[in-house]
């Protein structure tokens, strides 16, 4: 049953009011906030292989780096820039060998990685690294044999470093999200209280646990798997999994999550999903295919990379023969030739989009965005509409109190106390809903000395010594008591259950209940109309029902009735204008709409299709996070161009330089010059990165 369905479902039964005995059933309508997936304490071993690289990048990088500070001091060039001597016998051959082991232990990475980048036919930021490094060194080794020339083996170390460096950086922010997810799985008990068939206990390893199994939660534990209750009731509190931040009432037949915390009461948990079905394990997944999906922002730095390879290519071949043809020595024009190879791979580059990519995912992390597909996520920036799912994501999916219409003689107040007193001891969404109303207006409720259910009809009880009914539209009519028919026909249309009260078998007054909107997502919407971004909202409920919350929320779009199947066909429709479409559901009954959208964002980050289908996930079910999501994808997308721009952007000025186009006139662009401007575009970019804000 989707989740339109089921709130209408609801919506009929209590209509019909019957048998009150079902206002037990609170839980059945929060199903889309019991995320019904978590994880056990293994199976995480391919999420190793990420961290083992992160290390090694990091290992490299520090390694190159302690060697690379004898290698500066002891450059003849770096020395006569700074205008020092400290040169000692042998000293060139020291420099060689250190250079040497950057050369092969920090570089090869970028060589191995430039070799699968050829053999793809596709050279990229790996090809251009190692041409650098491979020209740098093998040019310097000659000079240090006896070749006439400066060797370039400062630029050679410092390059490895800034590019192992950039690397490291962008694999350890995208791995900050997993190790806080890591943490998360480490937060789960060790543990479990098994029962057998006979119902002893025995603490077992998670790893043992098999579905079916049946566990016992004492008060106050961690509930140690994804499972099912078959005994027992308690609040659960899931605020570190689902950012409810109520605990959520469970009782028999709910589903519960591996890792929530049990509150007051014991519960009997029937095991369901362990290992990689659970929703840790999901949401660990889900983040490990956002650390590999490929960056179409960082395709534009891998095109870049391509098309300087091929400039520094030919820059370097025609400096070569023109220095020839105007009758230089070949020692003359080989260096003019390496220093224009070497000096056409920016350092900053290799640095450009990791740094962004680092603060853009601390920020995503922060405000409670999970970032699946990253390269979707930088195309938020062109949304054109988001379509947003009604139940859940608009509204709250709980009932609220939205009329009070009493009858001559009765205050709204008066009818609301006599209704909520008899409604507090029931913990059926639309009771809850009453009771809440009242306890926002401050009202003191009676004391029930009788409490029944009416088979179909309502409930019936007597507060303070006085009869009391809370009935439906079914009783009424029976009774043949007159009612404000205008006024019941108007909140029916809108989608709203009706409850009447009575006093002593005398109408007192009706109250209408229905799914409440959430303040979030009238904010969010009216953000989204400044951002010149269409809001349209896709739901199966009827037209007037749609409308009404259309009404209060400001949509420009409506579609109603609409299928689940049917939801994905919509969605396409909408694209077919030419427009950029983010489709904003719960993932439980939107997934083929959140697949076939550009961006699919699924609100409240539990549900198993939030977990296949999502593009991102909104851990804060808050709508004002989309606004945020689009946000910061244009910001990191603007950091990154602007990244670029400065890392390439010396280039222009530095290659004709280093190629000796002023040397008529005895300008010629020294490799100590080509270091500074290199440093330079090195520390902007990483300044520009750090300036990203959410």
């Amino acid at each position: 049953m989707n989740k339109e369905d089921k709130n209408m479902n609801e919506q009929d039964e209590h209509q019909e009011h019957k048998n009150h005995d079902e206002h037990n059933n609170h839980d059945e309508h929060k199903d889309h906030d019991e995320h019904k997936d978590h994880d056990e304490h293994e199976d995480h071993g391919n999420h190793g292989d990420h961290g083992d690289m992160v290390k090694d990048f990091k290992r490299r990088f520090f390694i190159s780096l302690i060697i690379t500070l004898p290698i500066i001091v002891l450059s003849p060039m770096i020395q006569g820039f700074l205008g020092i001597e400290w040169g000692f016998a042998g000293d060139i051959y020291v420099l060689f060998g250190l250079s040497t082991i950057v050369f092969f232990y920090g570089g090869w990475p970028f060589i191995t990685g430039a070799k699968d980048e050829l053999k793809d036919k596709s050279p990229g930021m790996m090809t251009l690294i190692a041409l650098a490094i491979t020209i740098a060194y093998g040019y310097s080794s000659l000079v240090v044999f006896g070749w006439d020339g400066n060797q370039l083996f400062w630029e050679l170390a410092t390059l490895v470093d800034i590019m192992l460096l950039g690397h490291w950086i962008e694999m350890k922010s995208v791995m900050g999200a997993s190790n806080a997810l890591e943490e998360l799985v480490k937060l789960m008990p060790n543990e479990a209280h098994r029962l057998d068939g006979d119902g002893n206990v025995e603490d077992v390893p998670l790893s043992e646990l098999k579905s079916e199994d049946r566990v016992l939660v004492k008060p106050g534990e961690k509930i140690p798997v994804d499972g099912i209750i078959v005994d027992g009731e308690s609040a659960v509190d899931e605020s570190m999994l689902t950012g409810e931040s109520v605990p959520v009432e469970k009782k028999e037949d709910d589903e519960v999550i591996g890792g929530s915390v049990n509150k007051e009461g014991s519960l009997t948990v029937e095991v369901k999903k362990t290992g990689k079905d659970s929703y840790l394990s999901q949401v660990i997944t889900m983040v490990k295919e956002a650390q590999e999906s490929k960056s179409k922002t960082q395709d534009i730095t891998n095109r870049a990379a391509k098309w300087l390879f091929y400039l520094a290519l030919s820059a370097g071949f025609i400096t070569l023969f023109v220095w020839l043809s105007l009758g230089y020595e070949f020692d003359m024009a080989l260096e003019r030739m390496v220093t224009v190879m070497v000096i056409t791979c920016p350092h900053a580059l290799g640095l450009a989009s990791p740094l962004v990519v680092a603060v853009s995912t601390t920020l995503s992390a922060k405000q409670g965005l999970l970032i699946r597909n990253r390269a979707n996520f930088e195309g938020a920036r062109n949304l054109d509409a988001v379509v947003f799912d009604k139940t859940g994501t608009l509204t709250k999916g709980e009932f609220g109190v939205t009329d009070i219409v009493p009858s001559e003689g009765y205050e709204e107040d008066n009818v609301l106390r006599i209704a909520a007193s008899l409604e507090q001891n029931s913990e059926h969404p639309i009771a809850t809903g009453i009771v809440n109303e009242a306890k926002e207006r401050e009202i003191d409720l009676g004391e029930i000395q009788e409490f029944q259910s009416l088979t179909g009809k309502g409930i019936e009880g007597k507060v303070d010594g006085e009869k009391i009914n809370v009935v439906s539209i079914g009783y009424v009519q029976d009774k043949e008591l007159s009612y404000d028919e205008e006024h019941f026909n108007k909140m029916s249309e809108e989608g709203k259950t009706v409850v009447f009260v009575l006093l002593e078998d005398e109408l007192i007054g009706m109250i209408g209940v229905a799914d409440m909107v959430r303040e979030t997502a009238k904010e969010a919407i009216a953000t989204l109309k400044e951002m010149g971004i269409h809001s349209i909202m896709l739901t199966g409920d009827n037209q007037k029902v749609a409308d009404w919350v259309a009404d209060q929320l400001g949509l420009d779009e409506v579609y109603a009735g609409v299928l689940p199947d049917d939801k994905a066909n919509q969605i396409k429709k909408i694209m077919d204008k030419g427009w950029k479409v983010a489709m904003t559901g719960d993932g439980v009954n939107d997934a083929p709409a959140l697949a076939t959208a550009d961006l699919g964002i699924a609100i409240g980050a539990g549900t198993d299709v939030a977990m296949e289908t999502a593009d991102v996930v909104l851990v804060k079910s808050n709508p004002n996070d989309v606004v945020a999501l689009i946000d910061l994808s244009r910001k990191t997308y603007r950091k990154m161009i602007q990244n670029l721009w400065w890392a390439t952007g010396y280039n222009i000025i530095a290659i004709p330089l280093a190629a000796g186009v002023l040397a008529p006139w005895g300008i010629v662009l020294s490799p100590a010059v080509g270091a500074i401007l290199m440093s330079m575009s090195t520390v902007i970019v990483a300044i520009n990165a750090k300036m990203l804000k959410a």
